[in-house]
């Protein structure tokens, strides 16, 4: 009965909001690059980023009753590379339109699986792939074959990308494949993670999409390619948005087996490597398994990870996927979307636009007398024991100055909040305990916070 009652919510709020698009998620949600920021990334041996010559994030976004088109680069704000694993590409301006519908439909016929390549796209414009890296296990050469997006191999055991290709990831936990820059999985930085399990940020630090708050619903990252929208790792407990915040938790879980023969169906298969240091359990997709009984506790995730559920942006409920994380925050499979897609995909990457439509513009937080207020800064943990993290509700407009300073006066810290940016962190590990004030500052205005230190 609740389901369906938010499913007839749905359908008039998604007629509603066709009528009065200014205000639908998928129009207003988007990273606009209004200034002209450029991508920014390291390579191999020098902490010291190059400034590129396209734009970032997301540059125009326009829409008629039916869709939204999103104009984008393809590359972030923040700090891109480099890709330890020796991947020679790097990620370029991709000049992308993506024709996202505003009244996303449920498939009820035959699920579509998701692909290899572009399977969704984030608020700042950039990909989102699904689980594989295009390789999968051929026992007749005994070894894995194939390469980023290569769909080779036997097709039989597919190789896990976020497994598999851990070294190759930055610190924001995303790669190229040619120039398509992209995310397999929750777009938070390596080094924000309960437990670090990949050191890259310690010499090419960079921001990541959003910082996981565990006591917040997440923020929305983007839209799959059936156009149901992509939240982050923190949801409201109950699908009525009651139960307090708590991670989404996915339904998936490793097979309890000691060789590859079999899939969690049944189907006899070609064999696989037996499960070992070299081919952990986990390596391919195929190691996991559904539970379908898990549904049945709120915050636990459907076959395609999501639910039906409110959120902030929803407040009459639709369908969405969330970026699963485990208790230490490193990514769960099947990471956002997957294995195959809730919706409809309908989702198209198109090469001009070519209906009349309106321009969004959105609003300028400059415009404000106090640049602080509206920009609503969050700054956590507080105390804090070796980082402090600023994220900023919009991405900024301009950059900012941050001064942390000690009880008399004597500033410790100095760093710049980029303008294109949402997060910005401070590491504190070599300050002493004790009380401290960080100074934001546009140079026109300023707004100070206590923070403490404490080990």
């Amino acid at each position: 009965m609740f389901m369906k009652r938010f499913m007839i919510a749905w359908a008039m709020v998604s007629i509603a909001s066709a009528a009065f698009c200014q205000t639908h998620p998928a129009i207003t949600s988007w990273l606009r690059n209004t200034t002209g920021i450029t991508g920014r990334h390291y390579v191999k041996g020098n902490s010291t980023p190059i400034n590129d010559t396209y734009p970032a994030n997301v540059q125009k976004v326009q829409y008629t009753t039916d869709w939204v088109y999103v104009s984008s680069s393809g590359i972030p704000s923040y700090i891109i590379g480099p890709y330890l694993d020796n991947n020679p590409s790097q990620g370029g301006n991709n000049n992308n339109i993506y024709k996202i519908p505003l009244a996303p439909v449920k498939n009820t016929g035959m699920p579509t699986n998701t692909t290899g390549g572009t399977i969704g796209v984030f608020i700042n414009g950039v990909s989102l792939f699904d689980y594989r890296d295009g390789v999968s296990y051929s026992l007749a050469a005994g070894a894995e074959k194939g390469g980023p997006g290569g769909g080779m191999g036997d097709g039989v055991w597919n190789r896990d990308a976020i497994v598999a290709e851990r070294q190759g990831f930055d610190c924001a936990k995303g790669h190229p494949a040619m120039t398509n820059y992209h995310h397999h999985q929750n777009p938070s930085a390596f080094n924000l993670d309960l437990k670090v399990i990949s050191n890259v940020c310690d010499l090419y630090l960079a921001d990541g999409l959003y910082v996981i708050d565990s006591t917040q619903h997440s923020p929305l990252l983007g839209f799959a390619y059936d156009g149901f929208p992509i939240y982050g790792a923190y949801g409201y407990k109950n699908a009525a948005g009651t139960g307090g915040v708590v991670r989404m938790k996915s339904s998936y879980s490793l097979r309890n087996i000691t060789v590859r023969t079999h899939y969690a169906d049944g189907t006899d298969v070609k064999d696989g490597p037996v499960i070992n240091a070299t081919y952990p359990l986990g390596r391919y997709r195929e190691d996991y398994q559904y539970n379908p009984t898990s549904v049945a506790t709120p915050d636990y995730l459907d076959e395609h990870n999501g639910r039906f559920c409110v959120t902030p942006e929803y407040p009459d409920g639709t369908y969405c996927y969330f970026a699963t994380v485990d208790e230490n925050w490193n990514s769960a499979y099947p990471y956002v979307v997957g294995p195959a897609f809730y919706g409809v995909k309908n989702v198209m990457l198109v090469n001009a636009v070519n209906e009349p439509t309106t321009p969004y513009n959105g609003t300028s937080s400059t415009q404000e007398d106090n640049l602080m207020e509206p920009v609503n800064i969050q700054i956590f943990p507080n105390p804090t024991a070796d980082l402090i993290i600023l994220q900023a509700k919009t991405m900024l407009e301009q950059s900012l100055q941050l001064e942390l300073a000690d009880l008399s006066g004597r500033i410790v810290l100095c760093k710049e909040f980029y303008q294109g940016s949402t997060i910005c962190h401070l590491e504190t590990e070599t300050l002493y305990n004790g009380t401290y004030f960080l100074t934001v500052k546009d140079g026109s205005s300023r707004k100070t916070y206590k923070v403490v230190v404490s080990r």
